[in-house]
């Protein structure tokens, strides 16, 4: 399916630096409570189903791209107000999306 430029242009990835992880208690899956720092957007929530590749204190201070204009969805207990993205590697774990060198909190994605 494609999509036009103006429909593409609609979707904000921005990248962000996250300042907090925490293991998700009591979440049905596997997943972390994160805090991503986005520059003039403040900083968002987002719930990542992750914990396969990832401990909370190796998240701290890296970047990664989110989608930052989804509805706030309810998980459990916790609001996710963004989708912290990435790619599902052989073994179908996520690896996280990041831009490979160090840009302003908040950038957007052109």
């Amino acid at each position: 399916m494609q999509i036009s430029w103006s429909e593409f242009e609609k979707i904000e990835i921005r990248v962000g630096t996250i300042i907090k992880a925490q293991v998700f208690e009591g979440a049905r899956k596997p997943a972390y409570q994160l805090w991503v720092d986005l520059g003039e957007l403040g900083v968002k929530k987002s719930s990542a189903q992750i914990t396969a590749l990832y401990q909370p204190e190796q998240l701290v201070g890296q970047q990664v791209i989110a989608i930052t204009n989804f509805p706030p969805k309810q998980i459990g207990n916790f609001m996710s107000e963004i989708l912290v993205t990435g790619f599902a590697n052989a073994d179908g774990n996520i690896v996280l999306a990041k831009p490979d060198l160090q840009v302003p909190n908040g950038a957007r994605l052109i």
